[in-house]
């Protein structure tokens, strides 16, 4: 009986390895399966990108002439970039008070795709003429390679005799001092060494302009004057309760009505 039972127990483990490689045969299949199902779908979302970077770019071309009309309005608009950059909150602390003197002299503001939006895009900054620089028109330029890294060109600033890159300062803005950045908003413009992804704090700067600030700077143009506005509201506010004015008018009105229940009486 004892002899039985031993070869009982063989032919169960038996079993169960054959039914363990059953199961493990079958995972791997399953994972097959799951992996030719994920590269299936990776071929269509690089399908579904290339349609949308085709729209990208027609809408591009529509939008271009609309950008030029708003750039005319602009022009009418005294300091208006100047205003937008200051009042955008990863924006603002990049200009020194220098900055913000040569920005008084920018008339517009160009943002630019290539062609082939995934090759790269440009920003322009058109200035009138300013005792500051020969310039007329600053650019940066971003070309994506294949590589994974970015290539990046920019205009050569010709400063004027006696002038130069601006330097950082600490200055007081709405109440509080606050130091600025220790460089220039225009050192942006001599920072075209290629960049990859441990060093992209000047594409940072490049995507907030683009991304954000260039499809409706009047968002941050109205910032300011929104907050004064809202401050306004709120001083008057705490004029009426100060002086209590409100209230003594409320207090007669009770007493009127008072006298008007006893004469009633």
């Amino acid at each position: 009986m004892v002899a039985d039972k031993g070869k009982k127990l063989k032919f169960s483990d038996k079993g169960e390895e054959e039914s363990a490689e059953h199961i493990d045969g079958e995972l791997v299949l399953s994972i097959e399966k799951l992996q030719e199902i994920q590269d299936e779908l990776e071929k269509i979302n690089e399908e579904a990108s290339d349609k949308v970077l085709e729209v990208e770019q027609k809408y591009n071309e529509i939008r271009k002439p609309v950008y030029d009309k708003r750039n005319d309005i602009i022009k009418s608009i005294p300091d208006f970039w100047l205003t937008a950059f200051l009042s955008h909150p990863a924006l603002g602390d990049l200009l020194t008070e220098e900055d913000q003197k040569i920005f008084k002299y920018l008339g517009s503001l160009e943002v630019e795709d290539f062609k082939d939006v995934k090759l790269g895009y440009s920003i322009t900054f058109h200035f009138n003429p300013n005792p500051y620089f020969e310039d007329t028109k600053l650019t940066k330029t971003f070309t994506f390679l294949d590589e994974g890294t970015t290539k990046i060109n920019a205009t050569s600033i010709k400063w004027k005799e006696g002038m130069g890159v601006p330097n950082g300062v600490t200055h007081e803005k709405k109440g509080c001092k606050r130091p600025h950045a220790e460089e220039s908003f225009f050192t942006w413009f001599s920072e075209t060494q290629q960049k990859d992804d441990m060093d992209e704090i000047h594409d940072e700067i490049a995507e907030i302009i683009k991304e954000d600030l260039w499809p409706n700077p009047l968002t941050y143009f109205n910032n300011e004057a929104d907050e004064e506005g809202f401050d306004g509201e709120e001083g008057d506010e705490e004029e009426k309760g100060s002086d209590g004015s409100e209230d003594d008018d409320d207090e007669q009105d009770d007493d009127d009505d008072d006298v008007d229940e006893d004469d009633g009486n």
